[in-house]
C-alpha cells in the first residue's frame, strides 16, 4: 500500500536540486483509472498469519491484548483461536500473480511529488486467524483536483483496497486518502515555522505515566448493546511522546511500507535502480529514503515542516487500539473513518477521548456508533474519527457481522482462481 512517494531536498549541491510539478498527463491518468482494479503484486513484510507476527504487529504500536498477542488466550473466546489486530492489513499481505497491466491502465508515476496519508475509512467482515493468507486488489476509488493553504496545487487521491484471504473471502475494506503536494510549494509557504518542538518536565512525564497506568481493557468482561447508552464516555487512553523509536518498533512490528520497501547493503543498491528518485542525498551526500521524513527532523525541515512526524497508519493502529479496549473480546470494530488534520511530530503526546453517540439494531447486527478524537499537548485534535461497533445483545448473544459485498468477492475469486492458474503455469515451465 503506498503511502509515501519521491520528493527532492537541499543537498551542497544546490544547484543539482530539481523542481518537480505536477503533469496533466499523470492528473488524466489518475482519473481515468477511477473504478478499475488490479491485483496487487507486492507483497508486505509478511504474507502469512502466524501467532508471533500478529503479537509484533499488536505490540508495534503498544497494545498488549493477548486477543492479538497470546495464541492460547483466544481459545475461550468466541473467535475460538488468536485473532490479529484490526489494521494488520498494513503488514501482512501476498503478492497475486496476474496479468500484466495495459500500459493505459498502469498508475501515473507523480515523479517527485509528496504523497501523505490524511485519512482512510475502513470496513471489517471476518477476522484474521493463524495460518491466514491475505491477498489483495486495489484501485483508485475517487480523484480530486484542490487549493491547499499548506502545498498550492494538490491532488486527493482516495485509493480502495480490498483484502481478502486463501478462500477468497473479503477480510475488510479501506479506503485511504493521500494528498500529492508539490514539494517546493510546501517549502515556500512556511506555514509551520511557528511551531515549537515539545519538551517535557519529570512532573508532566510522570502525569502521562498516570494515564497508562490507568489504562484498562474489557477483556473477557462482556460489554453487552442493552447496557450501553448514548452519552456513555470511552475511558481515556495515551499514546507517546512521540519518539524515533516508536518509529523503528512500528516497522520492526511489520510495517513494510509496500512498494518501496526501503532496505539495506545490496538491497538497497537495487532498490535504487529500481526507483532511484525515491532515494535523496542526505548531508553527507548518501542517498537515502524520502521516507526518513518520519525520523531525519533535517530533512523534514529541508521541505517546509518543523521536524519530523509520525505515520497516519500509525494513529489508525491507536484509534482501532482505542476501540477494542473498550468493547472487550466479545465485541467486533465494524468501521472505522479518521482523518488526520495535523501532524504528529516527534515529541508530541496525544490523548485519546470519545463518547458513544448512537444505538441501532441493523438485522442480526446490534450497533453502537462512537466519536473519538486523539487530542495533542498544544491542544489540537489531530485525528478526528468516528467508527460503529457490533456489540453482543442479550437477546442474540453474539455481535454479528456484516456480508461483504458480493460484487467484490467475485473479483476477488476470479483474482485468485488467475493465480492459480498462473502458478501452475509457472510450475510446469519450471518442470
Amino acid at each position: 500500500m503506498e503511502r509515501a512517494t519521491t520528493v527532492s531536498t537541499d543537498t551542497a549541491q544546490a544547484q543539482d536540486e530539481k523542481i518537480y510539478t505536477f503533469l496533466d498527463e499523470d492528473i488524466q491518468r489518475a482519473k481515468d483509472l477511477v473504478g478499475i482494479y488490479h491485483a496487487v503484486r507486492k507483497r508486505e513484510q509478511f504474507s502469512k498469519a502466524s501467532p508471533d507476527i500478529m503479537r509484533a504487529f499488536a505490540r508495534s504500536y503498544g497494545d498488549d491484548n493477548p486477543l492479538f498477542t497470546d495464541e492460547d488466550y483466544g481459545l475461550d473466546t468466541r473467535w475460538a483461536g488468536q485473532i490479529a489486530p484490526p489494521m494488520i492489513n498494513i503488514a501482512l499481505t501476498k503478492d497475486l500473480l496476474a496479468d500484466s497491466i495495459p500500459k493505459e491502465q498502469r498508475r501515473p508515476p507523480f515523479r517527485g511529488i509528496h504523497v501523505f496519508v490524511s485519512g482512510s475509512t475502513t470496513e471489517w467482515y471476518r477476522p484474521v486467524y493463524d495460518g491466514d493468507i491475505i491477498y489483495s486488489f486495489e484501485g483508485f476509488d475517487n480523484v480530486e483536483l484542490k487549493e491547499s493553504e499548506f502545498a498550492g496545487r494538490s491532488l486527493v487521491v482516495t485509493r480502495i483496497f480490498v483484502q481478502f484471504n486463501q478462500r477468497a473471502e473479503i477480510v475488510q475494506i479501506q479506503r485511504v486518502i493521500t494528498i500529492h503536494t508539490e514539494r517546493h510549494e510546501s517549502k515556500k509557504r512556511k506555514k509551520y515555522d511557528t511551531i515549537e518542538a515539545a519538551s517535557y518536565t519529570p512532573e508532566e512525564i510522570a502525569a502521562i505515566d498516570e494515564i497508562y497506568a490507568a489504562e484498562r481493557r474489557r477483556g473477557a468482561e462482556t460489554r453487552y448493546w442493552e447496557d450501553v447508552s448514548v452519552g456513555d464516555q470511552i475511558p481515556t487512553m495515551v499514546k507517546g511522546p512521540l519518539t524515533v523509536t516508536d518509529m523503528v518498533v512500528f516497522h520492526s512490528g511489520g510495517y513494510g511500507f509496500a512498494p518501496y520497501t526501503p532496505c539495506t547493503g545490496k538491497l538497497w543498491h537495487e532498490n535504487r535502480q529500481r526507483i532511484g528518485a525515491f532515494y535523496i542525498p542526505n548531508e553527507q551526500g548518501i542517498p537515502d529514503v524520502a521516507q526518513r521524513i518520519h525520523w531525519d527532523a533535517e530533512y523534514a525541515r529541508s521541505i517546509g515542516l518543523p521536524a519530523s512526524y509520525d505515520y497516519g497508519m500509525m494513529r489508525d493502529c491507536w484509534l482501532t487500539h482505542f476501540l477494542t479496549n473498550w468493547i472487550g473480546d466479545d465485541g467486533w470494530v465494524e468501521s472505522m473513518s479518521s482523518q488526520m488534520r495535523k501532524f504528529n511530530y516527534l515529541g508530541d503526546t496525544h490523548t485519546f477521548t470519545g463518547e458513544v453517540v448512537g444505538k441501532r439494531v441493523d438485522g442480526d447486527r446490534y450497533l453502537v456508533d462512537v466519536e473519538f478524537r486523539g487530542t495533542s499537548q498544544r491542544g489540537e485534535v489531530t485525528c478526528p474519527a468516528t467508527a460503529t461497533v457490533s456489540l453482543p445483545s442479550r437477546e442474540s448473544g453474539l455481535a454479528g457481522l456484516r456480508t461483504p459485498p458480493r460484487e467484490l468477492e467475485t473479483i476477488a475469486a476470479k483474482m485468485l482462481k488467475r493465480h492459480g492458474e498462473l502458478r501452475a503455469a509457472r510450475r510446469r515451465a519450471q518442470a
